[in-house]
């Protein structure tokens, strides 16, 4: 499953989190009971939260045991895209393994289920919220062969999507899809949804005339059903693979064709959007070839299926021959080369061979398939782009969490809570590295001819990352402990700091390594091999090193000073370095046309510096650099550099024939708050036709105060592009710029031309109308609208609109809010909701604060006032007392005899 769209220029706007929050039910098991069902239920009602939190965890982390080997499923499916639940039956065919069984508990959850039948008597059943228990009247023997015939009804909240008009998509376009991984199918069908089994499977679903079903395999039947006047299709896998892999999509889809070979290929979309097809479907049948060719294994598949629809729940799905993708991947051929599926769909058809084909055993181990994936589309990248674009690729990969993270968590991990949390850097780009480093020490003939044995050893089955380095220890003869101990079942990665000196006097280069990682029982002291580069002349010299300690340091005689000082030259290891060397020898390093990773390491390592050379040379970078990728980074060290020079050589570059570095130079001068920044932006408006650069170009306008800004930006919101993204960009902006001349423009907008936003964008239009609308003294009528949208049909709208209201800062919308918080715990609405009213009672008590505040200072005064009269009276009683003790004491007039 691919998380994000790749090719997008990180200074683009992000497709974010495509992932959604998965919640997770406990997996099928089949167990030899000695308790009654009546036993059971007293044990669970007793013990049911030790058994919800200790079991479910466990089934998480760890394969369950396999008590029955499931041999078919077949699906029988009826959809109802009005009331959008699904009514159907699941036939599962299975044998005991090792011994006897008396029941079969299947995941189910929320799942009406209607009937049971089997070749053998089933003695009763019973449903819980998670699971399915079938009680047989006789325990199944090991040689008997039993099916079982489940009929159910489901509404399902996970597992299959509907996107219907009632719920806000297009007329004529309602359509469904299932996600399975990592635990979903559960929620559609009764099932083992676990990835430790396969099978094989098949799928009838029955549609209204003008549908297409897509599933796994071939489709063997297609024509019109007697009884219920619908349309049929049945699909076939006839391979076995796992169950997060089944899938249905089904709906007025249209196709692109092509062969490979003789496997047919298919890229589906809704009709209104067929004209994008081509580019992102373009690369692969060439795709196939290459993979065929690298893995050494074929195709395993009968067909190659993708299909977009509208808001998948991620990137991309790997399903068995029918990938499904997002359809913000499709894209108009006016955004030039800043937008290819090129890796989504590379990244998705590797994973046939690598996460279909041989899946891992369990959640703990999804490197596996996302590691390989993620790096056999770099090895597309390679094979279409050359060497330089392969390693800017490894280069980006790396530097997305590189330097970021301190996550001691190893990638073989079992302490996680939820299989999605599996879903990160450790097993996307962190695995494709892993695989980088192996392909770097063995060798491209050994490396690959490894990877062919272990994908043909394990064929059709599940694999552990000790199955894969026992391949590699076999086929190379060589010991790969250490390796995998240190990157795989530890944590973390070399961070090093390097000094560099010349001793003149002998003639020798010393390099200094320390290891600054913070080294403990999760993350080791690293021990690996790295070359070392010196140029001096037309010479160059390589040195083989290994890096074992805490502090080293390094010695390497020369016949003279070098010009050029690299460590890892090839870019073979995956450590955050930080070398510390001469200006000279970063400069003579930029220069060198033959090294593009010495380059873009030089320009990362000059960015902080300002100096009058270095701005020159990153310029003449940016201008003739022979490789895009420098020129990209050439010009984002410009953009933080961040002075007037450097500013001035970004706005000498904006006529960039490569989008991308254009983009970049854009980019680079909306860091600069600066009036010549402003002109070139208003002049980009007039001369650029990429949408992708005009929306950038809109965002950074919305930084400025000047006069002229609004109609700019009110002017962009009526301009029409592909899903309505440029006004998308400029209601940013105009969030940006905190103004309420945009709050009616933007409501009005949303009146009119809704439908031709995208969920995403409708619902960040509506937070920002709400951020906007909020220091209004009549916000009546932007409550009301909001308000409106919480009975949106799509959630995610739904829960944009609760988001808005509080950012409205109204608290006469909490009763409105409080609706939603009587649901599920784990819905985003229900923590909107939740969010958004302890903010806006927040928003109550600051002012019943001030006023028991002032209430308290009122008191404290009158307090004050009432000792000060008191002090008064005490004090006048005590001056009246002293008064009259001095009168006492004072000398009295003796009496005088008289003569």
């Amino acid at each position: 499953m691919k998380q994000t769209l790749r090719r997008t220029p990180t200074f683009l706007t992000s497709l974010g989190d495509l992932f959604p929050h998965l919640s997770l039910a406990w997996i099928l098991t089949v167990s030899t009971p000695a308790e009654t069902l009546e036993q059971q239920t007293i044990y669970c009602s007793k013990h049911g939260h030790f058994l919800q939190d200790a079991t479910i965890l466990d089934a998480q982390r760890y394969a369950p045991s396999r008590l029955v080997d499931i041999l078919h499923v077949r699906l029988h499916v009826t959809p109802d895209f009005e009331a959008r639940t699904v009514e159907g039956s699941t036939e599962i065919t299975f044998q005991p393994i090792s011994q006897k069984v008396e029941h079969l508990s299947l995941d189910a959850v929320d799942l009406d289920i209607r009937n049971i039948t089997s070749n053998l008597r089933v003695d009763h059943w019973h449903v819980s919220d998670r699971q399915l228990f079938i009680y047989f009247e006789e325990p199944l023997a090991t040689d008997q062969e039993v099916t079982l015939k489940i009929e159910h009804h489901a509404e399902p909240q996970k597992g299959m999507y509907f996107r219907t008009p009632s719920m806000g998509y297009k007329e004529g376009e309602a359509h469904l899809f299932t996600q399975g991984e990592p635990r979903e199918a559960r929620h559609w069908f009764p099932c083992f949804d676990a990835p430790n089994e396969k099978f094989t499977s098949e799928i009838t679903c029955l549609l209204p005339e003008g549908m297409v079903a897509l599933s796994n395999g071939r489709l063997i039947q297609s024509g019109p059903d007697a009884e219920t006047k619908l349309t049929s299709f049945t699909w076939l896998q006839d391979k076995p693979h796992v169950n997060y892999l089944i899938s249905l999509v089904a709906g007025p889809f249209v196709k692109m064709e092509d062969t490979y070979k003789e496997i047919p290929m298919a890229f589906w979309t809704l009709p209104s959007e067929k004209d994008q097809a081509i580019h992102s479907f373009r690369h692969t049948k060439a795709m196939m070839a290459f993979f065929e060719e690298t893995i050494g294994v074929p195709y395993p598949w009968d067909k190659y299926d993708q299909v977009c629809v509208n808001d998948f729940v991620a990137g991309g799905m790997e399903n068995t021959s029918l990938t499904s993708l997002t359809d913000r991947t499709l894209f108009t051929a006016d955004t030039e080369n800043l937008r290819s599926s090129q890796g989504l769909v590379a990244h998705e058809l590797a994973h046939q061979w690598f996460g279909d084909l041989v899946t891992c055993k369990d959640w703990s181990h999804l490197w596996l398939n996302e590691g390989f994936a993620t790096y056999y589309d770099a090895l597309f990248e390679e094979h279409l782009h050359g060497r330089d674009a392969f390693l800017y690729q490894m280069y980006q990969n790396a530097r997305g969490f590189i330097g970021k993270h301190s996550d001691a968590t190893p990638m073989v991990d079992r302490t996680f809570t939820d299989p999605m949390q599996q879903f990160g850097y450790r097993a996307y780009p962190k695995g494709s590295w892993i695989l980088h480093m192996l392909r770097s020490q063995l060798g491209d003939t050994l490396y690959h001819a490894c990877i062919q044995a272990y994908l043909e050893r394990y064929a059709y089955q599940n694999a552990v990352t000790e199955n894969l380095s026992a391949v590699i220890e076999e086929k190379s003869g060589r010991s790969f402990d250490r390796f995998f101990d240190q990157y795989v079942y530890h944590g973390g990665h070399p961070s090093l700091g390097l000094r560099y000196q010349w001793d003149g006097k002998h003639r020798l280069a010393k390099i200094s390594i320390q290891q600054k990682q913070s080294i403990s029982e999760k993350v080791l002291l690293f021990d690996v091999a790295v070359k070392l580069r010196f140029r001096y002349g037309d010479q160059t010299v390589d040195h083989e090193i290994r890096v074992d300690q805490e502090n080293e340091d390094f010695y390497v005689s020369l016949p003279q000073a070098p010009t050029q000082v690299r460590f890892d030259p090839d870019y073979t290891l995956l450590a955050h370095v930080d070398f510390q060397k001469p200006n000279p020898l970063w400069l003579a390093q930029l220069e060198d046309n033959s090294d593009m990773m010495g380059r873009l390491m030089a320009v990362e390592a000059l960015k902080n510096q300002k100096s009058k050379a270095i701005l020159s040379a990153l310029t003449k970078r940016l201008q003739e650099d022979p490789f895009h990728g420098v020129r990209i980074e050439a010009a984002k060290a410009l953009g933080h550099m961040h002075t007037p020079d450097a500013l001035s050589a970004l706005l000498n570059s904006v006529h960039q024939t490569d989008a991308r570095v254009r983009l970049a130079v854009h980019s680079g001068i909306s860091s600069y708050y600066h009036p010549s920044a402003l002109e070139s932006a208003k002049a980009t408006l007039e001369e650029e036709s990429n949408p992708l650069i005009i929306q950038q170009v809109i965002r950074a306008m919305g930084d400025y105060g000047n006069e002229e800004i609004p109609s700019i930006l009110l002017a962009q919101l009526e301009k029409p592009s592909y899903h309505n993204t440029i006004a998308e960009n400029a209601i940013q902006a105009m969030r940006t710029q905190d103004n309420p001349v945009f709050i009616m423009p933007i409501l009005e907008g949303l009146i009119q031309a809704e439908g031709q936003f995208t969920t995403r964008g409708l619902a960040s239009a509506l937070t920002t109308l709400g951020f906007l609308a909020r220091h209004q003294e009549d916000r009546s009528i932007v409550r009301s609208f909001l308000a409106g949208k919480l009975n949106h049909p799509k959630k995610a709208v739904q829960t944009a609109a609760m988001r808005a209201l509080e950012q409205l800062q109204d608290p006469r919308s909490i009763p409105i809010l409080r609706n939603w918080v009587h649901g599920d715990p784990e819905d985003e609405r229900f923590k909107a909701a939740q969010k958004a009213i302890t903010s806006l009672n927040k928003q109550i008590e600051a002012p019943q604060a001030l006023q028991r505040l002032r209430n308290q200072v009122d008191t404290m005064e009158k307090n004050y006032r009432s000792l000060k009269e008191r002090m008064e009276t005490l004090q006048d009683q005590w001056d009246t007392m002293e008064a009259s003790k001095d009168l006492d004491q004072s000398p009295q007039k003796e009496d005088v005899p008289e003569s």
